[in-house]
């Protein structure tokens, strides 16, 4: 079906610019014939001159009445083409078909002239082997329109094309977004079964001669995933955001995985000393820092520090999160955030996608790679609107 699909987006995408090719060709064979046509009207409209100045030298009268009246009515059938004509005799200019505006200074004139020239050779209009005038003259304004068709062709042509392909894109992340949903979901629904039952046996173990110090590390596991199940469950669904302290939320999420990483990992936070309220799903915010945490464990193999840091602006709360792993190529800044993007050998490329679908689309803020240096490190960025 896919490999259908695709056969058929590329054929219509050939016929498609076969058809321009040919529209394109057939308006540049007519627009040249439309000049063609041109040159042979203001021809025409030269030898009229010539006539009336054969007829006033020979004086001619009743005889010749239809003859100069058939040249005068070609003289003035001419109503569209802009022209100048001048007198080397007279050293005089005349013009038709052009607006006063447009040659009423010797350098437009000039300028008319320069451009009449290029678009077509001038014509002598003779007399007893004496040029009486040169006749300049430029594209109708009907040839001009045409001359821009293609052009507006292919603008529209190139429009249609983008849009055909944001909506196979936006359909394509659709798709995508639904599977990622589903399989967040089935995760969560997976995991509830034997949560649910180490649930039952930590309460049997309460009953018997156990440490409780044990027991009590157990029940906070099990919390644990009961938050990543509630995680996965989120996915694809509306998450509750309320008012909450960005400060509290961020330090309770670092401190879990604090105890949770090896000792080679070294920790250091910074934050205000005042709360800093943000719109927030808490649950779905230290989903997020977790991801930015383990990837900056992996980007170090393991060994390293990590520095989180929160600052804010006027408008904006601003998460940090430093490493000193092996760094991000500036061409991956955006595409690390792709489903299915990873630089490991194991991995699915889901954790910064769904960090992204989480802040940008729930929380309506921005997560970015603030900077990075290859061998170096690399710092996240968390931006979120701050509410009083």
């Amino acid at each position: 079906m896919f490999k259908n699909l695709k056969t058929y987006r590329w054929f219509f995408i050939v016929v498609s610019f076969i058809i321009i090719g040919l529209i394109g060709f057939n308006t540049v064979v007519f627009f040249n014939r439309l000049k063609e046509d041109e040159r042979t009207k203001m021809e025409i409209w030269a030898t009229a001159q010539e006539d009336i100045r054969k007829i006033d030298v020979n004086n001619k009268h009743n005889n010749d009445l239809l003859s100069n009246e058939t040249v005068l009515k070609v003289l003035q059938s001419n109503t569209t083409t802009p022209m100048i004509s001048y007198s080397p005799n007279e050293k005089t200019y005349d013009y038709r078909n052009i607006k006063d505006s447009e040659i009423n200074t010797p350098e437009k004139r000039d300028r008319l002239i320069r451009k009449f020239s290029e678009e077509y050779t001038p014509i002598d209009i003779s007399f007893n082997g004496e040029v009486l005038q040169t006749l300049y003259y430029g594209n109708s304004p009907l040839i001009n329109k045409i001359k821009y068709y293609p052009a507006a062709l292919v603008l529209i042509m190139l429009l249609f094309f983008l849009a055909i392909y944001l909506f196979f894109r936006t359909s394509k992340e659709a798709e995508q977004n639904k599977l990622w949903a589903g399989m967040a979901k089935e995760t969560a629904h997976q995991i509830g079964t034997p949560l649910s039952s180490l649930v039952g046996w930590t309460e049997i173990l309460k009953t018997e001669n156990v440490n409780s110090q044990y027991i009590f590390e157990i029940e906070k596991d099990i919390d644990r995933l009961k938050t990543i199940t509630e995680r996965f469950s989120k996915i694809g669904s509306i998450p509750e955001i309320k008012k909450t302290d960005l400060v509290t939320a961020t330090t309770e999420a670092i401190d879990y995985l604090k105890r949770r990483s090896s000792k080679l990992i070294e920790f250091s936070i910074s934050t205000p000393n005042r709360p800093i309220y943000v719109n927030l799903n808490k649950q779905l915010y230290g989903w997020t820092i977790e991801n930015l945490v383990r990837n900056a464990i992996d980007a170090m193999k393991g060994k390293g520090s990590i520095t989180i840091t929160i600052e804010e602006s006027e408008k904006y709360a601003l998460v940090k999160v430093s490493d000193t792993g092996k760094g991000i190529a500036r061409k991956d800044y955006n595409q690390i955030f792709t489903p299915g993007f990873t630089s490991k050998k194991r991995g699915w490329g889901l954790g910064l996608s769904l960090a992204k679908r989480i802040i940008e689309k729930y929380h309506k803020g921005r997560i970015r790679v603030l900077k990075s240096s290859l061998g170096k490190g690399t710092t996240m960025e968390i931006s979120l609107k701050k509410i009083s």
